[in-house]
């Protein structure tokens, strides 16, 4: 059963383990002017300090670290210490982390991606043992636990229309996806409506790989599936490393012809995006740094006692390469000046939660 559903803002949308690293309220321990000023507004317990441990099932590609950016700045903001440690997409090794997580009784655990049957029983653990919860990205139903998603069945709707407009409604399509994984089971339960509403839409190949190297394993197999596909007019690559891994196949396939839909967005996305004769023609995305600072948040009102809802939703937002050409947009910087609303400061706040 869903939980309730809080905070939908204004419409415009995945080393070893055991290693640490941390985000505290100044590089060298001692806090600046600024994060003084900061943290007398701060409750009691977040001035003495906090730590909060980030359990991350995979770190590699320009989304996840633009999140574990937005993250830090917010932690750093709320004199919080993150402890973050990266699974490299081992199952086995994110139960392991968020084992020690446990162990080491932080004030507060962030769950970032994994796969259900790995990390629920152990989030229920937490639970149990009175650590507030909040997952990213994980299909839970823990009613104590806060579950922040990217409104992603909604983003895997209107990309899949955005395809089915951009091919004149019919022709054979390619589709990138990869089952297990939350945001990507749930973009492919938007798909699938957008199929059954088009049936002159042929799905021809599906294909897909989540490593730590997901653009280089899903142009390998993109290359087969073009090759196989003559007629194909556009692939459907809900994840950007996806999308990136399918526009360097077309490229060395010379059939840039053939139109990508991806998801998610980063500055260097959007150099790909932009670049002459460029295929990847539209994506569907929040910004990954605004949902790293809404994850640090949730944390902190939870923490905290403060009221917050157990389903936090962020918005997706099209953006078009017609968009980014003609606003001239070239960095992530220059997204957010142009399409304000990716930045959700009011999901999961409170007036004592400073700006980050």
């Amino acid at each position: 059963m869903r939980k309730s559903l809080v905070a939908l803002a204004a419409v415009l949308m995945l080393a070893g383990c055991g290693d640490n690293t941390s985000s505290t309220a100044s590089d060298e321990g001692t806090a600046t002017p600024a994060a003084t000023e900061q943290a007398a507004q701060l409750p009691e317990k977040f001035q003495a300090g906090v730590e909060v441990a980030l359990v991350r099932q995979l770190a590699s590609g320009d989304f996840f670290q633009q999140w574990l950016l937005g993250a830090e700045e917010q932690a750093k903001a709320l004199n919080i210490d993150l402890r973050i440690s990266d699974a490299r997409n081992n199952n086995d090794q994110h139960a392991t982390d968020l084992q020690r997580a446990i162990d080491s009784k932080p004030d507060a655990i962030i769950v970032d991606h994994g796969l259900a049957t790995t990390v629920n029983p152990l989030i229920d653990d937490a639970v149990k043992a009175g650590i507030p919860v909040v997952v990213f990205d994980v299909e839970n139903d823990n009613p104590e636990v806060v579950e922040i998603q990217q409104s992603d069945e909604e983003a895997g709707t209107r990309i899949g229309e955005e395809l089915v407009k951009g091919i004149g409604g019919e022709g054979e399509v390619g589709y990138v996806y990869v089952p297990g994984f939350a945001p990507l089971d749930r973009r492919n339960r938007g798909w699938d409506e957008v199929k059954k509403a088009n049936s002159a839409i042929k799905e021809v190949a599906q294909f897909g790989e989540v490593s730590d190297s997901t653009a280089n394993d899903t142009q390998e197999q993109a290359n087969a599936v073009i090759t196989a596909n003559p007629e194909l007019k556009a692939v459907l690559a809900p994840y950007d490393e996806f999308a990136k891994g399918v526009v360097n196949a077309l490229e060395a396939a010379n059939k840039t012809d053939v139109k990508v839909y991806g998801a998610d967005i980063s500055t260097p996305d959007i150099g790909v995006m932009t670049k002459e004769g460029s295929p990847w023609v539209a994506t569907i995305a929040t910004d990954p740094a605004n949902v790293g600072r809404v994850a640090v948040r949730a944390a902190a009102l939870k923490l905290n006692g403060d009221p917050i809802d157990t389903d936090v939703l962020v918005p997706p937002s099209l953006i078009t390469q017609d968009f980014l050409r003609e606003n001239s947009v070239k960095t992530l910087e220059d997204l957010r000046a142009k399409l304000p609303e990716l930045n959700t400061q009011d999901t999961a706040t409170a007036d004592w939660i400073p700006k980050s």
